[in-house]
């Protein structure tokens, strides 16, 4: 028998085994042992057959396992870690939170309302982290529950379209409050725990309306331009604690209120075919950014600004330029 065959032979034994036993409990180990030393096989060179990957995805009645051939799904080391994601519950945030779940992480997630779904390893508390001592009790809970905190991703945000003329005092002060000093407070209340983790990781989810101008959401625009400055202040402050601080410049992303901020389909079909890449920013890409800034591979990156904007917006002026 061919080393082709023998291998294909094998793979399809371990599929088999996996399937019909759900006791197994090192399915990662299978995995790293079986598809490191398959992926540079002579199945790769001759039948274009680049490796397998073991995924096992837990649900609540059993463990299940699938194989996905082809690709790999990508293990960022994150197993056994406890992370904090504020706004968690839907958009982006439930995206992070649910990407980190399945990287091996408890998860706490947080907001104003219960969601009517929670993934598996994934605890929520409603809080209104505006509120220092919310904060503090978001964070204590979480310890409480899950014995330890490692990672905090300070996702809560956004803002309705105001005019700066005419917002008024409490609006205004609202926008700051959950934009910049909501993450401050979960910063602040988390510390002491980051620093037991000993590689403590705060990742604040930011916007391109902090690096460039945001007619109609400026409250909101000078709040993450204040987030990002935040960022490197407690990464240089914080460092001696080998705690990482690191923001995320999400671009223009496709979420639930897509229409209300871009448009008809129509509309946002043009404005995702303007963007280098093609589309706009999903969930899973911000998922991915934060899983990677969390891990182990991230360890010398701190105080950093990662762009997950498929290469930024194009300038105006040029169009004005051409059609001139």
């Amino acid at each position: 028998m061919s080393p082709d065959c023998v291998l294909i032979a094998v793979t399809v034994a371990i599929f088999i085994s996996i399937t019909y036993f759900d006791s197994i409990t090192h399915i990662a180990e299978i995995r790293k042992i079986f598809c490191h030393k398959i992926r540079k096989s002579s199945i790769e060179k001759h039948i274009c057959f680049r490796y397998c990957s073991f995924l096992a995805y837990t649900s609540s009645d059993s463990i299940n396992q699938y194989v996905i051939w082809g690709s790999e799904r990508v293990d960022f080391g994150l197993d056994g870690k406890v992370a904090i994601v504020t706004g968690g519950t839907r958009g982006l945030g439930r995206d992070v939170a649910e990407a980190l779940a399945g990287q091996g992480c408890k998860v706490m997630v947080c907001g104003r309302n219960q969601p009517e779904t929670l993934a598996e390893n994934i605890a929520f508390r409603i809080a209104d982290i505006r509120k220092a001592d919310a904060a503090e009790q978001l964070v204590a809970d979480t310890v409480s529950e899950f014995g330890r905190l490692d990672i905090l991703v300070n996702n809560a945000g956004g803002s309705p379209a105001a005019d700066a003329a005419t917002a008024s005092p409490r609006f205004a002060d609202s926008i700051m409050q959950l934009n910049l000093m909501a993450p401050y407070y979960m910063a602040r209340a988390s510390h002491p725990h980051l620093v037991k983790s000993d590689n403590g990781s705060i990742i604040n989810i930011g916007s391109v309306a902090g690096i460039r101008p945001a007619p109609g959401t400026a409250i909101y625009g000078a709040a993450k331009a204040g987030l990002l400055n935040l960022t490197q202040s407690l990464a240089q402050e914080w460092g001696k604690d080998k705690i990482r601080v690191n923001a995320i410049i999400v671009g223009l992303a496709e979420t639930e209120n897509a229409e209300a901020t871009y448009g008809d389909a129509n509309a946002q079909a043009t404005v995702a075919a303007s963007l280098p890449l093609g589309r706009m920013c999903k969930g899973e890409d911000v998922a991915n950014a934060v899983c990677y800034l969390a891990s182990p591979a991230a360890e010398y990156i701190s105080g950093a600004r990662l762009n997950v904007d498929g290469g930024g917006e194009r300038p105006y002026f040029l169009d004005l330029v051409k059609g001139g």
